[in-house]
């Protein structure tokens, strides 16, 4: 059963658009039979709730000593932006976020970083909207080694539960391959169950039909 949190948070994503079911082509090439894209969120009253399942999910997952919350570009920007301020309200101290730059900046302020300073030792959490083939939170961690800061773990909107390249998921991969813990707010098979037991606002948002394809595509992923 789905916390209030993870209700909440599923909810807002069928309602926007930002999980959707049928025939999609991902980036890696991989065909899927559903597709999350949290750019879908556009209006200002949608960021307060994504930073509601986002911060519950790092409080969870990774306790109240995160200092920094860093969102690469350019989706992770208003994730991390809204995650820090839910988190600080949760942990009733300030909390700084921080995003990349695609290619540094040599004039002005700067640098590959805008936002909270990125001192040794400080402790990060990543956050963005989904891990396929992981591409992303290594280019992330690699981006941040420099700075010596302490990434306690990433936190993703979904977790696909698809399998990587072993018979683990892309997320037990990339949690082993680099050391640390990924943890999503919810699951695509939680997401399914939840869809097929309810409808959101009045209406049916997953089919008998569409549930059963992905089942068979986690069975065969």
């Amino acid at each position: 059963m789905l916390t209030p949190a993870q209700t909440a948070f599923l909810e807002l994503l069928v309602s926007r658009s930002a999980l959707k079911f049928g025939d999609f082509t991902l980036k890696s090439g991989r065909k899927s039979p559903y597709f999350i894209n949290t750019g879908c969120f556009s209006t200002g009253g949608d960021l307060p709730k994504l930073g509601a399942a986002y911060a519950a999910t790092v409080l969870a997952a990774f306790g109240d000593g995160v200092q920094v919350v860093f969102g690469p570009a350019y989706k992770g920007i208003p994730l991390a932006l809204a995650a820090a301020t839910a988190y600080e309200g949760l942990v009733g101290r300030s909390v700084g976020w921080t995003y990349d730059r695609k290619e540094a900046k040599d004039h002005g302020d700067g640098g590959l970083f805008v936002g909270a300073p990125l001192a040794a030792g400080t402790k990060v959490v990543v956050v963005d909207d989904v891990l396929t083939a992981g591409t992303a939170l290594r280019e992330t961690v690699a981006k941040l080694a420099p700075t010596g800061v302490e990434i306690v773990g990433a936190v993703v909107a979904v977790d696909r539960q698809e399998k990587g390249k072993s018979s683990l998921t892309a997320i037990e991969e990339i949690s082993q391959e680099l050391g640390l813990k990924v943890a999503p707010i919810i699951t695509i098979r939680e997401a399914v169950a939840h869809l097929l037991a309810h409808d959101v606002a009045g209406r049916r948002y997953l089919t008998d039909t569409d549930a059963a394809r992905i089942h068979a595509h986690l069975a065969g992923a």
